[in-house]
């Protein structure tokens, strides 16, 4: 029995193992091939470490532009998707009628849909309102499209806020956005701080929607910049295109770094008034 207990964990252990090193490789040739002249497709440790693919993609064109342009698109879209999310969900948390149940529901599809389904649509009203290649229009589409996820998980955090806290201020003359606004916001921090990295990371990555609004290549943002590493023959540089890749992901480092201190110590208050 303890053999057979010993040969069960070694075999979960070698499978977890196993799962490690197939995400590990990937991070390993994107680190060791930025600082590779002569990088390939195979994961080797550079023979004379160069600085020279950073440098060279180190310029307005390829990533100052691109990366400013994507901070942006994905900041403003993050942000207007997550004031809306909260004002959807609030009147979903708190009040429950008939229509809750289907208005979900209805929510749940629309994250279901897939974002090719709804372009070509979506790209004749943006012909008509005059709204293609125009950051605005890619701003709102961008917060439309990520809105459904953020109401179900933003709804999701504000339940666990206690509503006896809410009843507490409302007695003191507080009304329902004042209540939002200084007891429920406060307290759900971590869940929107969550629900914030987890929407700006989803349009950090989005390369069809910019790609097909966003006509001027001074606008596009670095997720779509990086075609310029693809010679004419779909032959990238190796080397530029690992190190572009690691400048790529610093602003989702940088947001996750700043709010990480929000994701801890979620609804502390939830037992204030208890008792």
């Amino acid at each position: 029995m303890i053999a057979r207990d010993r040969m069960s964990k070694l075999a979960s252990n070698l499978v977890l193992l196993a799962i490690g090193v197939l995400f590990v490789l990937p991070l390993l040739w994107v680190l060791f091939a930025s600082i590779n002249r002569t990088a390939g497709l195979r994961v080797e440790f550079p023979t004379h470490a160069t600085l020279g693919n950073f440098k060279a993609v180190l310029n307005t064109d390829t990533t100052y532009r691109p990366v400013l342009n994507g901070i942006v698109l994905c900041g403003g879209a993050a942000l207007l998707t997550m004031i809306c999310a909260v004002l959807a969900a609030y009147p979903l948390s708190r009040f429950k009628t008939r229509f809750n149940r289907p208005f979900l529901l209805t929510v749940l599809f629309c994250t279901g849909l897939p974002i090719t389904a709804v372009m070509v649509p979506v790209y004749g009203l943006f012909v008509q309102l005059n709204l293609v290649d125009t950051l605005g229009g890619t701003i709102m589409f961008m917060a439309t499209s990520a809105l459904p996820f953020a109401i179900w998980l933003t709804k999701t955090f504000m339940d666990g806020v206690p509503l006896s806290l809410e009843e507490a201020a409302w007695v003191d003359g507080a009304g329902n956005m004042r209540a939002l606004w200084a007891i429920v916001l406060p307290l759900m921090w971590p869940g929107i701080a969550v629900v914030l990295i987890f929407t700006f990371i989803g349009m950090w990555g989005n390369f069809f929607v910019p790609f097909m609004l966003l006509l001027s290549p001074e606008r596009l943002p670095a997720s779509v910049s990086i075609f310029t590493f693809f010679g004419q023959y779909g032959e990238p540089n190796y080397g530029q295109l690992a190190a572009y890749s690691l400048i790529y992901t610093t602003p989702v480092l940088l947001l996750y770094l700043l709010l990480s201190r929000k994701l801890g110590g979620a609804f502390a208050l939830g037992g204030a008034i208890k008792g």
